[in-house]
């Protein structure tokens, strides 16, 4: 888990290069229980790092995802629109939300290490 970085909203971030990929860590999903929908930006939008990008739908709640880094969508994973408990079953692996190439890799530096995140949701 030290590759990932992670936002105080429980999203990690995996870059490879100019590429990121991102997720719900395993604490965001524990909170909001079993996925049940998933709602995704197409390929090629626009994100904004700290704009909503998609939704999250459990019996608990519907979770509002804000975009923890800037860039253009370059995938999405379409294997949740069929089994979207993958959030809950691999979320940092084949749970994975949208991949983005980084507008501004600068914006990684704001994000949490793992150790960071994992002292934040021990202390919640």
């Amino acid at each position: 888990m030290e590759a990932l970085r992670f936002t105080r909203d429980h999203l990690w971030v995996r870059v490879d290069g100019r590429h990121a990929r991102i997720g719900l860590s395993e604490h965001g999903q524990v909170a909001l229980g079993e996925i049940k929908a998933v709602e995704l930006p197409e390929i090629g939008d626009a994100l904004e790092r700290g704009e909503t990008f998609g939704e999250l739908e459990s019996p608990r709640t519907v979770a509002e995802l804000c975009a923890p880094v800037s860039g253009t969508v370059t995938a999405i994973n379409t294997e949740l629109e069929d089994s979207p408990s993958l959030v809950n079953d691999d979320p940092h692996h084949d749970g994975w939300l949208v991949e983005v190439h980084l507008s501004d890799p600068d914006e990684l530096d704001e994000l949490m290490s793992a150790e960071q995140y994992e002292a934040l949701v021990g202390d919640e």
